[in-house]
């Protein structure tokens, strides 16, 4: 059976209280090597801790999501530095610019998108980008950060092929999930059409974002074999070949021992 890798998922969401041990003692025998949990706010940060420690295939990511930034203080990036030094923490985020409910006010921000760049280059760990609305602040940003030095993904990308270039500049990995399946996803299938194979990893982000034939439901990483069939269509390759591709890619993403 192929390895499949979902490089970004939140199983610390409410959506999995009812039945999360039950799930996620299926993911190995379904094929699901390794997952990474990824923190959206402090509170998530400490339970992606606990999902570290119990499951041996979860890893962790430790950030603050951009609509979870209004309350921090200083002192949070000292614990949240802390967070990032565990030894399965392998990212910092998801962090980043999310213009499409405008809350908290942008110049919040882009204050702690930019502290949480310098917090990833301290702990020398890639960072997990959020972006939403918002391509040329989140370019600009990383682009003062200098953090192609930082390296790291788009989460969820949802930008043109154009701007997937200036990503690339900055040899940034490409999250691809299940919006690939949606029928009205054309802009992103040119993108995952243009963007090299070598740069490209699956995530779910679930509990959102189900693929078709689930899209509404909520997502799992059981769901993850719908996005690699349409990925390695729009590719040209055996689902088999396409899955050894991404799997690889996301062990250098995270810096991780070969497998």
């Amino acid at each position: 059976m192929t390895q499949i890798f979902d490089t970004h998922a939140h199983y610390d969401d409410e959506a999995f209280d009812q039945d999360r041990e039950e799930l996620l003692k299926q993911l190995p025998e379904k094929g699901i090597a390794r997952v990474v949990n990824v923190g959206a706010g402090l509170a998530s940060c400490k339970r992606t801790a606990g999902l570290m420690a119990d499951y041996d295939y979860i890893y962790g990511a430790m950030g603050v999501h951009p609509e979870e930034t209004a309350g921090l203080q200083e002192g949070d990036m000292d614990w949240l530095g802390q967070q990032c030094r565990l030894d399965k923490c392998v990212a910092v985020g998801e962090i980043g610019l999310d213009y499409y409910w405008d809350s908290p006010d942008r110049e919040t921000q882009k204050r702690w998108f930019a502290r949480q760049l310098e917090l990833a280059r301290e702990v020398k760990l890639p960072v997990i980008i959020h972006s939403r609305d918002a391509a040329k602040d989140t370019l600009d940003i990383l682009k003062a950060a200098k953090a192609g030095e930082i390296g790291g993904v788009i989460h969820c990308y949802s930008y043109t092929k154009e701007t997937a270039r200036e990503f690339l500049n900055m040899d940034f990995y490409f999250g691809i999930g299940g919006v690939l399946t949606f029928s009205n996803a054309k802009k992103l299938k040119e993108a995952a059409e243009y963007i090299p194979l070598n740069r490209i990893v699956l995530e779910t982000d679930c509990p959102y974002l189900a693929p078709v034939p689930n899209r509404g439901k909520r997502n799992s990483s059981l769901n993850l074999p719908h996005v690699a069939a349409a990925l390695a269509q729009i590719r040209g390759l055996s689902q088999e070949e396409l899955l050894k591709t991404v799997w690889d890619n996301s062990l250098r993403l995270y810096r991780m021992e070969q497998a």
